[in-house]
């Protein structure tokens, strides 16, 4: 463990250490742990408070992730399939760290996991807004006997288990919107992206990225240029500890990807379907330039959203859906 990893698990429990005391724990100068300090501020972008007389502190807790924590969480049926858990301080986006990976010799079930991103990314190349260790910001890595074109509605039943993990942790009133987004009333959760390379008759190999706001502030959150909402201000979800729920979402995850290649989705439909916040609605389907008004009548089994317009209903594979203003 570097120095400066050792300073912050000595900062995590937001109280006040002073100079003295934080060098003579880790062995250094009060000049090195003041580097070090920068560091933390630099690198992961920490909010250290300093006074004189009274020493260093964050701004409040922080409940750091571990992977030791993590598998024991994990249900009994999952530790055979999370292989390995890598968690980073700070990575440019978990996503693209497996995706470099992909071809090489990862197994179904790798994990990785980061405190903070610096270029974390959502559907259609949005930024993910991503403070140290605040939210969950993980990546799994999988891989299907399927053709890449098998895998279309693979986002939606990864959506299932994400509503399914938070209703087991005990937060209600979360609901879908097509084809990867989590809300809580109109307000963003979560979101989820996928990404594949493979040959056209397979195997294809899955990166599963999952962003969820866990303890996001206001002032964090004042970039992101949609509704958003944060599990601490739901109902049950301030007092849920981030391993646990990394745990819950794995547990779950592994189970729907697995029922996936034997199923698809058509035998997850009527469930996506109990959670699909927008069906029944008139919505706007933005493809590109073009806007496409109609009444939200589902999916099919490939994943597309179905839409009835004044053509009939029709299917869309891409696009972003929002509702029609009143």
């Amino acid at each position: 463990m570097s120095s400066r990893q050792q300073l912050l698990q000595l900062l995590v429990d937001g109280r006040w250490h002073s100079g003295e005391d934080l060098a003579r724990r880790l062995g250094l100068s009060r000049t090195a742990v003041w580097k070090q300090l920068g560091l933390l501020r630099d690198q992961l972008g920490l909010n250290i408070h300093s006074v004189r007389g009274r020493g260093y502190r964050l701004p409040e807790k922080l409940e750091l992730l571990e992977a030791g924590r993590i598998r024991d969480a994990l249900a009994e049926s999952t530790h055979d399939w999370i292989g390995h858990i890598e968690i980073h301080d700070n990575i440019a986006s978990t996503n693209s760290h497996l995706m470099e990976q992909a071809a090489g010799q990862l197994q179904s079930g790798h994990v990785c996991l980061a405190e903070r991103q610096s270029d974390g990314r959502g559907r259609r190349g949005r930024h993910w807004v991503s403070p140290f260790g605040r939210n969950i910001y993980l990546s799994l890595f999988w891989e299907y006997g399927l053709a890449p074109a098998a895998l279309s509605g693979l986002s939606l039943v990864a959506g299932l288990a994400v509503i399914r993990a938070l209703r087991q942790l005990g937060i209600g009133e979360i609901g879908l919107k097509w084809p990867n987004d989590i809300l809580y009333g109109n307000r963003k959760l979560a979101g989820l992206l996928l990404e594949v390379v493979g040959e056209q008759t397979g195997p294809s190999r899955v990166v599963l990225g999952l962003g969820m706001n866990v303890r996001l502030s206001e002032a964090e959150g004042e970039s992101i240029d949609q509704p958003w909402v944060s599990l601490s201000q739901l109902p049950g979800g301030a007092a849920l500890s981030r391993n646990r729920i990394v745990a819950a979402l794995l547990d779950n995850l592994v189970a729907v990807l697995s029922q996936f290649e034997a199923q698809g989705l058509a035998a997850m439909i009527p469930e996506w379907r109990q959670y699909d916040l927008y069906h029944g609605q008139r919505v706007i389907l933005q493809l590109g330039a073009r806007q496409i008004e109609g009444i939200h009548r589902g999916v099919e089994p490939s994943g597309a959203l179905l839409l009835e317009t004044a053509e009939g209903i029709r299917a869309y594979h891409g696009g972003e859906v929002s509702l029609r203003p009143v």
